[in-house]
């Protein structure tokens, strides 16, 4: 009797099972014929990904799955008309296109980031969930695209990803290098005992012209003299530098 009770039990969830499966694909079928109709009509592939996402948004995987897999080289222009449909869905809209292998991380990461930079550190942690060794060029790109806010990536991402500082550090650099002195200060006042790891990461991605200044910004946020010196020595700059410290 117990035997034929699990059976019964496991043939309902197989078809239950089933059954979602079935209606999802519907539901897609559904959606791509909507899409389809609108754009032979002239409407923007945008604007029809838009329309739709505004009037059903819990449907924005099945909606940005089925776009892709009619316009695959239109990823910028579904991404677009997602996201401003409604920002919220910003991090799903990665999900699907990342898992729908169109574009690349860099890619993704600017076309949102351009798209809705209020979301970017969402944005950054998500595209950093598919590509978890990446973090260094999602930031990077993150902020190039976004320099107004890149004061505000820095330090979101920083609390998000504390064991990665050298990383995001390296990444904010190469985005803004004209603004190393403050990622230096911010940086030593997130990780104000990593004094040397914030100097010598931020010599060896800069150019040798501003390693006065680095070294300067790191006394400045409190770091100790001799050791910020040290730890920009040894990181390769030039000793010629520093003559007025030593």
């Amino acid at each position: 009797m117990k035997k034929l009770f699990i059976l019964l039990l496991l043939g309902c969830i197989s078809i239950s099972s089933f059954a979602k499966d079935f209606a999802a694909q519907k539901q897609e079928t559904f959606i791509a014929n909507l899409l389809s109709q609108q754009v032979s009509q002239q409407i923007s592939v945008k604007n029809s990904v838009s329309a739709l996402l505004k009037r059903s948004p819990e449907q924005v995987e099945i909606v940005v799955s089925a776009a892709l897999s009619l316009y695959p080289d239109e990823y910028k222009q579904i991404m677009q008309g997602a996201i401003e449909a409604e920002p919220a869905l910003t991090c799903d809209v990665i999900h699907a296109v990342m898992a729908a292998n169109v574009a690349t991380y860099q890619e993704v990461t600017a076309i949102a980031i351009a798209a809705e930079p209020a979301y970017a550190a969402e944005i950054i942690n998500s595209v950093a969930e598919n590509k978890p060794l990446e973090v260094e060029n999602i930031v990077r790109v993150a902020i190039t695209t976004e320099p107004f806010v890149s004061a505000d990536i820095f330090d979101q991402i920083m609390h998000t990803y504390p064991e990665r500082m050298i990383e995001v550090l390296t990444g904010a650099i190469k985005a803004v290098p004209e603004q190393v002195e403050s990622l230096v200060q911010s940086a030593l006042a997130w990780f104000p005992h990593e004094g040397e790891q914030v100097v010598t990461t931020a010599i060896a991605s800069s150019k040798a012209t501003q390693a006065e200044n680095i070294v300067n910004a790191a006394i400045d946020s409190g770091y100790d003299e001799k050791s910020a010196v040290a730890a920009a020595l040894s990181a390769g700059a030039n000793k010629a530098s520093f003559a007025k410290q030593e």
